[in-house]
């Protein structure tokens, strides 16, 4: 006999709203974006006072900088979630039309036609950003969403989830098509967790313990969207200045960002060169930086001011493999393209991995070598992104390989059913 715990009650709740929804491509979708953007500025100071709580809670408690920043809402998150709203209704159509018919043979007509995922179960660690990415994305495409973030955002999510129940409503959608799970433990995460007969999808967006966890936790099928391991090439072709500038976009207005670079492996012919050009750079923007650095390779001027922007430290065995989460990078000397690609891949997470160099031939021989959801030749590793790169917005970046990799824009959103014209053929 099934017990009517909380986790069945979930779950009953959001396959039901799944199959009240309307069809994908009904008004009721871009009636929600416009529903939600007005109920988010009007619910802008019960969210704020919320997050208020939250952060001062996660800096009472000690919590690093960087991850009280990711807690922390302001005006300019309102301004984007709000711009998000406007941008999914914008591509919407186009999910919705699908592809352009096909000819079966001489005697009919293939349609593909769009169709959801089904129930798709998002956890996340403590940024509430995701949580109206993780309420609009899916939810447009007619999926129901069940939201679990960090416990340190709780009020956050809380004053949020009010906003997108009331958009539902206005919008005339289901109310459980987004159910935020209240959750301080783990007990309904883990008992969601095994229940892949009723969650059709799982998408675990966070540190790679995290995803390691929901993968090992049980046969939900997984896109997995989750830190990254980063490594930037630096040829002895490379534009040293370039590869500086890049560096620093790659890391600082972001440092505990998934696409951040974590290491630099640069040709030990051109190391030194590139640090000094580096720290000019650093020091030259007044950017809080550290490095560290190789053994072999010596520090340009000096460790630097304890005070300054700019310090060296050595790097330890522990350092590879490693996301700093902060503005820090390893950089390690490198004999040639093929130390730089072995490197990556014991180390890398197959997230986002860049090169810079001159030489075409290299720069296409690193893109043919090195695995991971994107690769970018002479540029900042910022830029994978959805919307920067003209795909669409995004919930996630996957890393895994099948269904999607990159950016999981609209479009990787739903299923597809095919739909045959037959006019009366039959197959003898």
């Amino acid at each position: 006999m099934v017990t009517d715990d909380p986790t069945n009650r979930i779950l009953r709740s959001a396959r039901a709203a799944l199959h009240a929804a309307p069809p994908i491509g009904d008004d009721a979708y871009p009636r929600y974006c416009r529903e939600l953007a007005r109920e988010l500025n009007d619910s802008w100071p019960a969210v704020a006072a919320a997050n208020r709580r939250d952060v001062t809670a996660a800096e009472e408690a000690g919590l690093p900088p960087t991850l009280v920043n990711r807690l922390r809402l302001t005006p300019r998150h309102l301004a984007g979630m709000v711009r998000l709203c406007a941008q999914v209704e914008r591509e919407l159509p186009a999910v919705a039309r699908g592809a352009d018919p096909l000819p079966a043979g001489d005697w009919g007509v293939l349609r593909k036609v769009p169709k959801p995922l089904g129930v798709v179960f998002m956890i996340y660690e403590a940024r509430p950003t995701v949580t109206v990415d993780g309420a609009l994305l899916p939810v447009v495409t007619g999926n129901a969403v069940l939201l679990r973030g960090g416990k340190e955002s709780a009020h956050t999510d809380e004053a949020l989830a009010g906003a997108v129940h009331a958009a539902l409503a206005a919008a005339g959608l289901p109310r459980d098509m987004v159910t935020v799970v209240r959750d301080p433990g783990r007990a309904v995460m883990k008992a969601l967790l095994a229940r892949p007969d009723a969650v059709d999808v799982l998408v675990p967006r966070g540190s790679p313990s995290l995803i390691e966890y929901c993968r090992s936790a049980g046969s939900i099928p997984l896109i997995a969207s989750g830190g990254g391991v980063n490594h930037l090439y630096v040829h002895r072709s490379a534009d040293l200045e370039l590869a500086a500038e890049i560096t620093l976009d790659s890391k600082v207005p972001e440092p505990a960002g998934c696409t951040s670079v974590e290491f630099v492996l640069a040709d030990r012919a051109v190391a030194g060169e590139y640090l000094a050009a580096l720290r000019h750079l650093a020091e030259k923007r007044g950017t809080p930086f550290t490095v560290r650095l190789d053994p072999s390779v010596p520090a340009p001027g000096g460790a630097g001011d304890p005070d300054g922007p700019w310090r060296t430290e050595p790097l330890r065995p522990h350092d590879a493999g490693r996301e700093f989460l902060d503005p820090v990078i390893g950089v390690l000397a490198v004999d040639g393209p093929d130390e730089a690609a072995g490197h990556i891949r014991r180390h890398g997470s197959a997230h986002t991995e860049g090169v810079v160099a001159r030489d075409r031939a290299v720069a296409e021989e690193f893109t043919r070598r090195v695995d991971a959801a994107t690769i970018v030749v002479n540029g900042s590793l910022r830029l994978h992104d959805g919307p920067k790169l003209g795909l669409g917005a995004e919930l996630s970046i996957a890393t895994g390989r099948l269904h999607v990799r990159g950016p999981v824009t609209l479009g990787s959103l739903v299923s597809t059913t095919w739909v045959v014209e037959a006019g009366g053929e039959l197959r003898g």
